[in-house]
């Protein structure tokens, strides 16, 4: 992703900022961005960015704005049109209403979400009540920004330590988000209320219980908000989704090659036969204990299905999984457990043996 704030994407900025405004000095714009720009990691190429902006307008702050909205629309690709939040959030905090304002129009181009939190926690009662507006908009991505920028723990983002201690003030911005039409809000409504669950879930497991999930739009928010909890077996998030009682079946479980290399594909197999005079509702994970270097395994839980199953019925899940590293997870050699998980209960277990050489 840093690739994409390349040499180009610098010639190509300060050729369009120089036809919107003469007073930029495109020369010393690339004179402050790309030398070292091989050194530098993503977000420290977006504040670049943004310096540089600044040092080649010397121009006022509004003036700056004024630039900014007429070039958003020229950049093109969603996260390099964050900089300029960026240059709001560095520059605009002197000027509240007019930054939050830019930020409103801005974050249709690239996403004002890191923007909005250095606002919220120099004034956490102002930028809610500008917010309890802005999930009222016609606009989804302003929508979208009132729930995503106040996320406590935003990925990448500060952190907004007074919504990790007490998150309820951003409760009332979810709850009238809870039906939105677009996937696109509601994607972040379920990471906001993840995010709660991992400080606070009985504080969010009270707060969904209210809501009407019959509506297809506020379960599908509930399911995607509660999946950490699921995932961790917590009995009233299984509960709220039917799943809350022992699963009454046998299960087999396998893994196939029971020995492969790095970059290979491991095939899952699970047999259920139900022993209920009843229909189970089956939230169905596996986990994965990888083996680490220092010998203590390390375990994810996997999503694989939900599902119900009638008296006496049997059915065969199948999942391939690809072996290979990634920037988060480094694969190590030995015996990886594996653990079949059914509401929130192990039922069952195998294992497979990793070589990552040779």
């Amino acid at each position: 992703m840093k690739n994409w704030f390349n040499a180009a994407f610098y010639q190509r900025t300060a050729e369009q900022l120089s036809g919107l405004e003469p007073r930029f000095d495109a020369e010393r714009f690339l004179d402050h961005v790309l030398p070292g720009l091989a050194e530098r990691e993503l977000l420290a190429r977006l504040h670049r960015t943004a310096g540089a902006f600044h040092l080649a307008l010397p121009i006022t702050f509004l003036e700056q704005l004024a630039v900014l909205r007429a070039h958003a629309p020229q950049i093109g690709h969603n996260f390099t049109a964050i900089w300029p939040c960026a240059h709001v959030a560095a520059r605009g905090l002197e000027h509240p209403d007019v930054a939050l304002g830019a930020l409103h129009d801005l974050t249709e181009f690239g996403s004002a979400e890191f923007a909005l939190r250095p606002f919220l926690i120099r004034d956490q009662v102002g930028v809610l009540a500008v917010l309890a507006e802005w999930v009222r908009s016609p606009n989804e991505h302003v929508r979208r920004l009132a729930s995503e920028g106040s996320r406590p723990r935003l990925p990448w983002g500060e952190k907004l330590g007074a919504f990790v201690a007490d998150p309820s003030p951003t409760l009332p911005l979810l709850d009238a988000l809870r039906a939105d039409p677009s996937l696109y809000v509601r994607k972040s409504v379920a990471n906001h209320l993840n995010d709660i669950t991992k400080d606070h879930p009985e504080l969010v497991l009270d707060f969904v219980a209210g809501w009407d999930r019959a509506d297809p739009r506020t379960a599908w928010i509930v399911r995607h908000a509660l999946r950490t909890l699921i995932k961790r077996g917590h009995p009233r998030a299984l509960a709220l989704f039917g799943a809350g009682e022992k699963p009454r079946l046998t299960a087999g479980f396998t893994a196939a090659p029971a020995r492969l290399r790095l970059g290979e594909k491991l095939t899952l197999s699970a047999t259920l036969v139900s022993e209920a005079r009843r229909p189970q509702d089956l939230i169905v994970d596996y986990v994965v204990h990888y083996a680490r270097a220092s010998g203590r395994a390390s375990a994810k839980v996997f999503k694989w299905k939900t599902l119900t199953l009638r008296p006496g019925e049997s059915i065969t899940l199948t999942k391939r999984q690809l072996i290979r590293d990634f920037s988060t997870r480094l694969h190590h050699p030995g015996r990886h457990e594996l653990e079949l998980q059914i509401n929130g209960r192990i039922v069952a277990r195998t294992h497979f043996l990793l070589r990552t050489s040779g």
